[in-house]
């Protein structure tokens, strides 16, 4: 049996771009992959399709303590996929219902992607429609959770330390920072491929990174739509790092650093 790989983040953190680059790296086209072929490289570990197998009863009629249950399951058929299989989770590394969220003797690595708190907050809000208070007051939830829905079961963020550092402390995990892979792609986009046993091809590697820069996965979304994605709002926006600065009041900022600064201090965001 094969080990997963998560794809971790706290929502609107770039695991959606993280993702498109390794399946521009696997395809090394000359031309960017579609946006709406991730899962051939990465899955979304709370697809309803990897629970249902393992339930006599329709998935979506489950309450969240019995949809926890099923999640060993649920990881034991992904990591039966392959050697090493890519998932994607927005869950936190942590227990719920005292089962864990990422299944421990399933797990071969992790690679946590994490960003501002203060542009996760604007990003979020944006995705979502919600006005930024209330998404800044969800970031600083210790119960947050994404809500399931009609294909996907739900999501157990906890407040945003706390889902940072029960990925921080995971035993075998590579941290990467969203603004680093802004502003030193060919560095952090290879460390994670290092990180997942491969040595970098240079030009292989410029390749897939000019095809995921988000002009073109803009652009793609545009012109194709993204199935993942079922807002009217676009998922790939700016692509930018630091528009908390302008976008937030002060007491919004201050809000944030009130309930996270320990921690974005240790990441060096303040």
């Amino acid at each position: 049996m094969g080990k997963i790989v998560w794809l971790a983040s706290y929502p609107k953190s770039g695991n959606t771009w993280v993702r498109a680059f390794l399946l521009n790296y696997v395809q090394d086209s000359a031309t960017p992959a579609s946006i709406n072929d991730l899962a051939d490289v990465s899955v979304p570990e709370p697809l309803m399709t990897f629970f249902q197998p393992f339930a006599a009863e329709p998935v979506q009629n489950f309450s969240a303590e019995k949809i926890q249950a099923l999640r060993p399951r649920a990881h034991a058929a992904l990591a039966a996929r392959g050697k090493a299989v890519f998932v994607k989770t927005h869950n936190a590394n942590l227990e719920f219902f005292d089962i864990p969220l990422c299944t421990p003797e399933h797990t071969g690595g992790a690679i946590y992607i994490v960003r501002d708190p203060r542009d996760v907050a604007l990003s979020y809000a944006a995705y979502t429609g919600w006005p930024l208070d209330d998404i800044i007051a969800l970031m600083a939830n210790p119960q947050a959770a994404i809500a399931p829905s009609t294909d996907q079961v739900f999501e157990f963020l906890a407040d945003w330390s706390r889902h940072v550092t029960s990925w921080v402390a995971a035993p075998s995990r590579v941290l990467v920072r969203y603004e680093d892979l802004l502003r030193q792609p060919e560095t952090y986009f290879g460390r994670i491929l290092r990180y997942i046993g491969t040595e970098p091809d240079a030009s292989r590697l410029a390749r897939a990174i000019q095809h995921t820069n988000f002009a073109t996965l803009s652009a793609q979304e545009q012109k194709t739509g993204f199935a993942a994605h079922r807002s009217k709002s676009s998922f790939f926006r700016a692509g930018q790092a630091g528009q908390w600065q302008t976008a937030l009041r002060p007491a919004q900022q201050a809000q944030i650093i009130a309930s996270h600064g320990a921690v974005m201090k240790k990441l060096g965001y303040i």
